[in-house]
């Protein structure tokens, strides 16, 4: 076992590709001839854009759903503590809970460490600005959310097998934040504009390859950065000064500028929505007809509750009750199931779980970024008087576009623009309110627009506080009754790596569900 752990991990830091021979000719007797010593950057960041995006491998399921989900009560999982799925019983699983550390960095980070290599060299970086520039971005994206999940993490030396480092340090997140805004500010200013300038083109599934949306998205992704320091008070990043850069600079503001990969109904799993794709596979079998799911898992009550008393368009958009077989969305027999549940009752049948037709739809787009979110967080910076627009505003286009970019669903996730107005016009923002009652308007808003990126609506609630969820304090849970703030070290980094991973620890806290990491003041 420590064998293949250590091998697990050299693979990890790229260590594979920096060995070097030790005896006279091995390297060259070793070396396959007929391999291409140049990576073709073009297919690596395309399936950058596919792993780095929680798919397939459980990666989406473990960490998003069965524990970012749940403990931000968008999902109920009636599995006792032992079981896998014990997310809202806030237990420690190491296996589940380190998984997406120990699959992005040799999934994705790797990878694009790779294409930044080939990019840079000396007789093609001229040529490469634009590929380089969206590939840098793309980093940032998946370095903050495996920061956001655990903390101080690998960064500066992660992936420096090539350079023979082999055992990383730990970055604290003060610094990795600072250097993601740096990378970002100097990506975007790289662009290049003009007429005929490279880019990855087809192999681009996000903006095939055009630069303004891709400024429009560093911008953007630039503002969920900054907006995540607003509590900082080291005054290592000024969370004002980075929102006005990003504002000035533009960011997604409108549908069509959304960051969206789409997928087919295909034959081949990387065809297939990868939220629709765990979800059916692990635990909403559609042949089971709601009462017989993998992990017993179902909406939660604070969820569907949420939805119905606010007479939300989206409830059967999203939501389904098994009805004689048949998915029924008629609101008034929706019902979520009250996290830390622990068994499968009678009634299991009766409780709501995601739509067949969008939610777990293969041919559904997965939304990486969109104007829901930036319009939302636009909305706080107002109110935080950090940029001249109309909070109001914002905060109204914020939720019309969260309710229309189920539209990007199909035909069932279309809702009338008619019910989209009197929603936007029932639950307006309280201008006059305090402080606190805004954001919790706000915030509120981006919990329900966020529905399956969990990881980032996970993230904002620790931020921000809002919504006000009541933890579950089920018996023998680790955290004596609170909703978790971070996700443990993978077990093996204290063998592997044991110097830097006490280092991260004594700098930050300890290895628990319950330390807070640097912006979650």
């Amino acid at each position: 076992m420590q064998r293949l752990a250590r091998y697990k991990f050299i693979l990890l830091l790229g260590a594979v590709l920096g060995l070097s021979a030790c005896d006279k000719g091995f390297e060259e007797l070793n070396t396959n001839p007929n391999a291409s010593t140049t990576p073709n950057v073009n297919f690596l960041f395309t399936q950058s854009l596919l792993k780095g995006n929680l798919v397939y491998d459980r990666t989406y399921f473990y960490t998003s759903y069965l524990h970012c989900g749940n403990y931000i009560q968008h999902f109920s999982i009636a599995k006792e503590i032992g079981g896998s799925g014990a997310g809202d019983k806030y237990a420690v699983n190491d296996f589940y809970q380190s998984f997406y550390y120990r699959y992005i960095y040799t999934n994705a980070i790797l990878t694009l460490q790779e294409i930044i290599t080939a990019l840079k060299a000396p007789e093609k970086a001229a040529d490469n600005i634009n590929k380089l520039s969206a590939t840098r971005i793309w980093r940032v994206l998946l370095m903050q959310r495996i920061t956001d999940l655990y903390g101080d993490v690998p960064y500066s030396e992660a992936t420096q097998g090539r350079n023979s480092v082999f055992l990383p340090k730990y970055d604290a997140q003060a610094d990795i934040y600072v250097d993601m805004l740096k990378e970002l500010d100097e990506a975007i200013k790289a662009f290049d504009t003009k007429p005929g300038a490279v880019t990855y083109g087809a192999a681009d599934l996000l903006y095939g390859g055009d630069v303004a949306s891709w400024k429009k998205f560093g911008y953007s992704l630039m503002l969920r950065v900054a907006m995540r320091t607003t509590k900082v008070t080291d005054g290592k990043v000024v969370a004002k000064d980075w929102v006005q850069k990003a504002v000035a600079g533009g960011v997604i503001l409108n549908a069509a500028e959304n960051a969206v990969l789409r997928y087919s109904n295909g034959p081949q799993q990387y065809n297939n929505n990868p939220v629709a794709f765990e979800l059916v596979g692990q635990d909403y079998s559609l042949n089971s007809h709601g009462a017989d799911n993998i992990e017993w898992g179902k909406y939660s009550k604070t969820l569907i509750d949420f939805l119905k008393t606010n007479s939300d368009p989206r409830l059967g958009v999203v939501s389904v009750v098994w009805n004689n077989n048949v998915p029924d969305t008629a609101a008034a027999i929706q019902k979520g199931m009250p996290n830390g549940s622990d068994k499968k009752t009678a009634d299991f049948v009766t409780y709501s779980e995601p739509n067949p037709a969008t939610v777990l739809n293969n041919a559904a787009p997965l939304l990486v970024l969109t104007n829901a979110e930036t319009n939302l967080l636009l909305s706080e910076a107002s109110l935080r008087g950090w940029i001249t627009g109309d909070k109001t505003q914002y905060y109204n286009n914020g939720v019309t576009a969260a309710l229309k970019n189920w539209g990007l669903f199909g035909p069932a996730g279309v809702i009338a623009g008619a019910k989209i107005d009197k929603y936007v016009a029932d639950h307006p923002l309280n201008a006059g309110g305090s402080f606190d009652a805004q954001m919790n308007q706000i915030h509120t808003q981006f919990w329900a627009a966020l529905l399956l990126d969990e990881q980032e609506a996970y993230a904002n609630w620790r931020r921000t506080g809002f919504p006000v969820l009541t933890p579950v304090n089920y018996i023998g849970n680790a955290t004596g009754g609170t909703i978790p703030r971070r996700l443990p070290y993978a077990v093996a980094e204290q063998g592997i790596n044991g110097a830097h991973y006490r280092e991260a620890v004594a700098r930050q806290g300890a290895d628990l569900l319950t330390t807070r990491i640097w912006w979650d003041k």
